[in-house]
């Protein structure tokens, strides 16, 4: 049996989607409880855990690997629009909600918080910065939940284009 590109490539456009989306509400569930628990205590202690890895260190990779595997996928699937419809759409809002969205609000923040820190910020403005990030954040977390379906759905809408389908005594 022969994988044509258009699923090949739709299948790790889905995954990396899915992924990265997993990875985004993880870190909402379980990392920055600690984080933003203690303000501008608990910045401090989360910059010394992630002095060697943080999210910094793996989100840009697989906001780039969503962005790569997103344009990948509707230059693969241009001949099925349901297909590339949903690529694009996909492919727009990891523009915008991820890359747009983090290079101007997040960033600044994450200067506030994590190298600038309580050296130079007074604890009213870490703590109002640190609100900031988090209720941003969920947005950022809806965005690449939107991006996961409809990577999803992209794959889906690649299974069923006709081209997809192999004929039972060619599987056999």
């Amino acid at each position: 049996m022969r994988i044509r590109p258009p699923l090949a490539v739709s299948v790790v456009f889905a995954w990396v989607a899915i992924t990265t989306f997993s990875g985004v509400l993880i870190e909402t569930l379980l990392i920055y409880p600690n984080i933003f628990g203690d303000v501008p205590e608990s910045l401090v202690r989360s910059s010394e855990f992630f002095s060697e890895v943080g999210p910094g260190d793996v989100f840009p990779v697989l906001g780039m690997a969503t962005l790569v595997t997103g344009l990948l996928t509707v230059a693969t699937t241009w001949r099925l629009r349901p297909a590339r419809f949903r690529a694009l759409i996909a492919v727009a809002v990891v523009l915008v909600g991820e890359f747009g969205f983090s290079a101007w609000f997040f960033w600044p923040r994450n200067t506030v918080m994590f190298v600038d820190g309580p050296a130079v910020h007074a604890t009213d403005e870490l703590i109002r910065v640190a609100w900031e990030f988090e209720t941003g954040h969920w947005l950022r977390l809806v965005l690449c939940g939107v991006t996961a379906v409809l990577a999803f759905g992209t794959l889906l809408r690649v299974l069923a284009a006709p081209q997809a389908r192999t004929p039972i005594e060619q599987v056999v």
